[in-house]
This record gives C-alpha cells, structure tokens and sequence, in this order.
C-alpha cells in the first residue's frame, strides 16, 4: 500500500485517543505535504500502518493540492447519479480533498447477510464506472459497520465479510484491486444511538472512501491527470 506520511503528522495521530471519532481524526490530523497520510490508522487505528507509511511519500505543493480537489470534486459530481449512495466531501490527513461515499447496509444486502443484492450490484458497477479512469491513481478503502446487537466477535465478522463483498464486487467491475483495501469494524464506529431502531439502521452501512495516493500526485505532478 503506498502511503505517505510526515513525522510529525504521525506523532500526532499516535497521540490521538483511541475514542475519537473518524470525523475528529480527519480534522485534527496534520494536513499538506505528505501523500496519503495514514487512512489506515485515521479510520482502523492501525498504529503500525501509520508508522510504515512514514518513510514513503514526498511533498506536494498546493498547485497539487487544487488540481486533485478539481478530480475529486468532479468524480463526487459524477457518483451523486448513483441513487443508493449518500456522497460527501472530505479532507484527508494531508490536506487532500477526498470522498465518502455512503451506503446503508438495508439497501446491498439483506437482513443478516453477505450476499450482495442484484440492486446493490448494479449501484457497485455505477461506482466503478465512474473511477475506472483513474485506475491506480487513487485509494479505494471500505468499511464495514454493524449495529451493537449481538456479540462484537458475530459483528465483526459479519461487517469484515460485506466489507469483502463489496471489493470483491469492484475488483468484478474491473476496479485495481491492488488499491482496493476492505475492513470490517463491527460496531466500534456508530453514527447514530444504537439504543433505537432507528439509531441502529444508520449504523448498518457500508462507506467507501475514495483517496488520493502517490500515483496520483505523480500523475498530477506530470500533467497526465487534470
């Protein structure tokens, strides 16, 4: 996995508490000059991710930074038609315009399962079609979330194997699978109160985030990618 980090940038998020949220994580991450910051450690707290990534990358100026905000602005344009997924924008670690994009797990799969609906596949394929241009030059990492009903081992085992569905599913459509990274983290990052049923609907869901990483900044860098 090719990710880039500054030292300093990792200091800070070894420093991070293990409670803060994804939403926290991005904020307080430094920002700017090192190539795909540790989105690992940002969303799964692989520490040892983090610090591996710290010797790869080099710095990127900020006529980079708006021509991969320009990219990414463009492809989240593009992935909105997709009518099951919730888009938004976000800044990575590095100070890199990047996407989220949203799926609730009521809508790819069925009630307790891990078997991708005909509907959710042909949602998959738009996704796809829509980066396919960008072959490596950017990172594609899915989560999987679950509500807290049942034990945390039955969830996370459940939230890894539609976290698998859904790159499988990519890398079907012809998505890069050596930049296609899947992790299912059970119920350890809600978004709504687990104790309604209306809570616990938002936190069954499936988020893809799309992300810039070192081919890209090259590919920005060389004038291919505008």
């Amino acid at each position: 996995m090719k990710k880039g980090l500054l030292v300093v940038a990792a200091a800070a998020l070894l420093l991070a508490p293990s409670c803060a949220t994804l939403k926290g994580l991005f904020a307080g991450a430094v920002g700017g000059a090192a190539v795909g910051a540790g989105i690992g450690y940002l969303i799964t707290g692989d520490t040892e991710g983090a610090l591996k990534g710290a010797a790869i990358g080099g710095a990127a100026g900020a006529a980079t930074g708006t021509t991969i905000g320009a990219v990414m602005d463009k492809k989240a344009k593009e992935l909105e038609k997709i009518e099951a997924a919730k888009i938004e924008t976000i800044t990575d670690a590095n100070g890199f315009e990047a996407i989220k994009v949203t799926f609730s797990s009521g809508i790819l799969f069925d009630f307790n399962s891990s078997e991708l609906s005909a509907e959710s596949k042909e949602s998959l394929k738009q996704f796809a079609t829509v980066l396919q241009d960008l072959g490596s030059n950017a990172d594609i990492t899915i989560l999987g979330h679950t509500d807290n009903v049942g034990t945390a081992e039955a969830n996370e085992k459940v939230s890894q194997k539609r976290a698998d569905a859904v790159k499988k599913e990519l890398k079907k459509d012809g998505m890069d699978a050596n930049h296609l990274y899947a992790q299912g983290l059970s119920f350890n990052k809600p978004i709504a109160d687990n104790e309604t049923e209306e809570g616990r609907a938002k936190n069954r869901r499936v988020e893809i985030y799309i992300t810039a990483n070192e081919d890209m900044v090259k590919a920005v860098e060389a004038g291919t990618l505008k």
